[in-house]
């Protein structure tokens, strides 16, 4: 049974920095892919940034230069640094990986942060 257990979430003053973590147990497969999405209220989840097994990146716009996604593969956990938030960065974020070998997505239960002005 895959879990997915995810943490650092809270609130913030804008301009702070918050680090989520996600990490898969439950499973000897390799995390092929991670992703980081957010969903504000009355808004589409949409996706924040992703890393690949060859640890390539990509990352929405509208956090590019501010928020930086790292993986341990060892540990199975990806990471989402972000530094220089904005109240519009407030949203309930969400881990997502995916597993080759099964074929399946994989969602964490959902991290709130908020950002204050």
């Amino acid at each position: 049974q895959v879990q997915v257990v995810e943490s650092g979430g809270g609130l913030v003053q804008a301009g702070g920095s918050l680090r989520l973590s996600c990490t898969a147990s439950g499973t000897t497969f390799s995390i092929n892919a991670f992703g980081w999405y957010r969903q504000a209220p009355g808004k589409q989840r949409e996706l924040v940034a992703d890393i690949g097994s060859s640890d390539i990146t990509s990352y929405a716009s509208f956090v590019k230069g501010r928020f930086t996604i790292s993986k341990d593969n060892a540990k199975k956990t990806v990471y989402l640094q972000m530094n220089s938030l904005k109240p519009e960065d407030t949203a309930v974020y969400y881990c997502n990986f995916f597993i080759f070998a099964e074929q399946r997505n994989y969602w964490g239960q959902g991290l709130q942060v908020t950002v204050s002005s």
